[in-house]
C-alpha cells in the first residue's frame, strides 16, 4: 500500500513541476513579447535561431530595465494621491469669514427693527425682531461665502491633481522612450537590426 501511495504522488509532482515550468516559460515569452512591441522591431541579422533570439531579448530587456528603471511588462504605477492641498488653498476646516456676517446683520436688523417698531409703537419688540431677521440673513451670507470658498478650494485641488497626473504621464513616456533606446542598443550590440 505504501508503495502505491508514493507512486501516486510522483505523477502529481511531475504534473506540478511541468505546470511550473510552463508558467515560467510563458512569463519569459511574454516579457520578450512585450519588449518587442509596436515601438521596436527586431530582425535577427546574423541568422540567430529562435532560442538565441528569446535569450537575447530577455537579457536585453533585463539590462534595459536596470539602465532606465522602467519595465513595460509591469503596469504603470499611478501617481500617489496626496492629501496635501494645492498651493495657495485653505484646508476645509480653516474657514475665515471676511466679515462678521451674523453680528453685522443682527445690528442692521436691530436698527431697522427699532425704527420700524418705534413707528408701530414698540421699539424694543421691533429691534428684537429685526435683530433676529438680520442675524439670520447674516448667517445665510456666511454660509454662501463658505460654500464659495469651498468650491474654489475644490477647483484648485482638482487643477493641482490634473497637473500632477500630466507630469507623471510625461515622466512615464520619457522612461518608456529611454527603455526602448536601451533595448535597441543592446540588441544591436548582439547582432540584430532594430527599428
Amino acid at each position: 500500500m505504501k508503495d502505491q501511495h508514493s507512486e501516486g504522488a510522483r505523477p502529481q509532482r511531475t504534473v506540478l513541476a511541468l505546470s511550473l515550468l510552463a508558467a515560467i516559460s510563458v512569463a519569459l515569452f511574454a516579457t520578450a513579447a512585450l519588449a518587442q512591441s509596436n515601438d521596436i522591431y527586431i530582425y535577427p541579422a546574423k541568422g540567430q535561431n529562435q532560442a538565441q533570439q528569446d535569450r537575447d531579448r530577455y537579457d536585453c530587456h533585463a539590462w534595459a530595465v536596470r539602465q532606465t528603471g522602467f519595465d513595460p511588462s509591469k503596469p504603470a504605477a499611478q501617481p500617489a494621491v496626496t492629501a496635501a492641498p494645492a498651493p495657495n488653498t485653505y484646508p476645509p476646516n480653516a474657514y475665515q469669514p471676511t466679515q462678521r456676517h451674523v453680528l453685522r446683520g443682527g445690528a442692521r436688523g436691530a436698527a431697522l427693527g427699532a425704527v420700524g417698531g418705534a413707528i408701530a409703537g414698540d421699539a424694543g419688540k421691533g429691534a428684537a425682531a429685526g435683530a433676529a431677521m438680520g442675524g439670520l440673513a447674516g448667517g445665510f451670507r456666511r454660509r454662501d461665502e463658505r460654500r464659495q470658498q469651498y468650491a474654489q478650494q475644490q477647483y484648485a485641488q482638482q487643477q493641482y491633481a490634473q497637473q500632477q497626473a500630466a507630469s507623471h504621464q510625461s515622466s512615464q513616456q520619457s522612461q518608456r522612450a529611454a527603455y526602448y533606446r536601451a533595448m535597441g542598443a543592446c540588441l544591436q550590440g548582439r547582432g540584430y537590426t532594430v527599428n
